[in-house]
């Protein structure tokens, strides 16, 4: 099919590449001419694991070209990828929406399926539909329909070719009928993996949910908020364990081996952050307000998070006294390892409270620095994590990058002021850590609680 994806940020850019791997013909396209003269040129305006070589081939194909938004609209299948970021209240800004709309209906003419993947509040695709009608002026006949993405940064290669499941909200029989066929290729598994390990499990059925337009956009604002609530009750578990003298990694074990709650997102740390649960949660706070139903609960799940800074910054506060002409070096700037995303990282509001009191921050992370140095510049951006060790009074590790489970932690001693690691993903064991003569601060373990690397099982 001939595809266009206005949006070239981290899911329009990932949506169109892997559809032409599909075999589809796609126009993406973006306001931003530097960046799209940048993807013309063979370079990637963001870090993706395996995003880049699926671009390169798809160009070279000639199955993926670069496009303005006006020249995207004589598509027949148009996909809405943009941004949604929050207002000042917090509800949505879907001003790129409506502009993508008032293009189409300007420009196009005849039929047209419109497919909301950008992260929406619900009865967006209505107005949507409403408004292309009231805007257009060639005969456009338009149909809307809500295909809400679950791609992961860092791994969002690999969830757009093996998702849990593909959701289509539509209004019609013809425009299921269209969705159904453009990933028709997932859901037979007709298709050559191309990401290296990833291999395609035949036997598994993809399955895809058919539904309204606003229940599709209600799954996707959902789904995200409930994953936001488990992070901030795992970090509340952790808080007790502390409290109380327990190991919040063997009550989340405990608790994960349940079929009803699983382990995913119980691994506590200082919150949670990037362009998707921070955001979607607000929105879907306040659309819910709008309909007069209570959701206090997701509010006190945002609170939580926005706690999780201030009490980590308690344990380093408690441990270095003053802070003022000390050198702190930071491992770990994204949000999440597998992306240079910085927005809402945790890790940078951490700096910018350890530098408000005066330390010195050295800084590494295997992606990120370069997002990160525009929000920090005055943060020493290291070479490695061992150049951000070098004469720091506490090591602070921020992002669970893979790369930091094999330090020398030998040398690390040897480079360090004073050997203490506040550790806020529960990345290292603390028993190997403290018997090699490192003070460790981690979360949701007492101090005073002897912690078993392993005990075998019982015969």
């Amino acid at each position: 099919m001939d595809i266009a994806v206005i949006g070239a940020g981290y899911v329009g850019l990932t949506t169109a590449a892997c559809l032409a791997e599909l075999g589809h013909k796609v126009a993406c396209a973006d306001s931003d001419m530097a960046k799209l003269q940048l993807l013309r040129n063979g370079h990637m305006p963001f870090f993706e694991p395996y995003l880049d070589g699926i671009v390169r081939r798809n160009h070279a194909a000639g199955r993926l070209e670069f496009v303005t938004t006006e020249e995207a609209v004589g598509y027949r299948v148009i996909f809405i990828c943009v941004g949604t970021p929050p207002l000042e209240n917090g509800e949505a800004d879907l001003s790129s929406v409506d502009s993508v709309a008032r293009t189409v209906a300007r420009r196009a003419d005849g039929y047209r399926l419109v497919i909301e993947k950008s992260t929406v509040p619900v009865q967006t695709g209505h107005q949507l539909q409403k408004h292309l009608e009231l805007y257009s002026t060639n005969h456009l006949q338009c149909e809307v329909a809500s295909n809400p993405e679950f791609l992961r940064e860092g791994s969002a290669v690999e969830d757009f070719f093996h998702p849990d499941r593909i959701v289509v909200g539509v209004d019609s029989a013809m425009a299921a009928a269209q969705v159904q066929e453009i990933y028709e290729p997932i859901l037979k598994h007709a298709f050559e993996c191309p990401v290296h390990g990833l291999t395609c499990d035949r036997r598994r059925t993809v399955p895809i949910i058919v539904t309204d337009v606003n229940s599709a956009e209600l799954i996707k604002h959902a789904s995200n908020s409930f994953l936001a609530m488990k992070i901030s009750f795992i970090n509340l578990v952790a808080d007790l364990c502390e409290a109380a003298g327990g190991d919040i990694a063997k009550v989340a074990e405990g608790i994960g081996w349940d079929r009803r709650i699983g382990h995913a997102f119980l691994r506590p740390g200082i919150g949670f952050g990037g362009s998707c649960f921070p955001k979607d949660l607000q929105a879907f706070v306040r659309v819910a307000g709008k309909f007069g139903c209570d959701f206090s609960l997701f509010e006190e799940v945002e609170r939580v998070n926005a706690r999780r800074v201030d009490l980590f910054m308690q344990k380093i506060t408690k441990e270095l006294w003053v802070l003022r002409g000390k050198t702190v070096g930071v491992w770990g700037l994204a949000y999440k390892p597998d992306t240079d995303d910085v927005r809402c990282a945790p890790a940078l509001e951490m700096i910018r409270r350890l530098l408000a009191g005066g330390a010195r921050i050295q800084a590494y992370d295997p992606q990120a620095m370069d997002k990160a140095r525009v929000q920090l510049p005055d943060v020493t951006y290291c070479r490695d994590p061992y150049e951000a060790a070098e004469s720091a009074s506490a090591i602070l590790a921020l992002t669970e990058w893979e790369e930091f489970h094999s330090i020398n932690w030998e040398r690390v001693r040897g480079l360090v002021q004073r050997p203490l690691i506040f550790d806020a993903r529960n990345m290292f064991s603390r028993e190997k850590l403290t018997s090699g003569g490192f003070q460790y601060v981690g979360i949701g373990v007492a101090s005073d609680v002897k912690v078993l690397e392993a005990v075998g099982s019982i015969a």
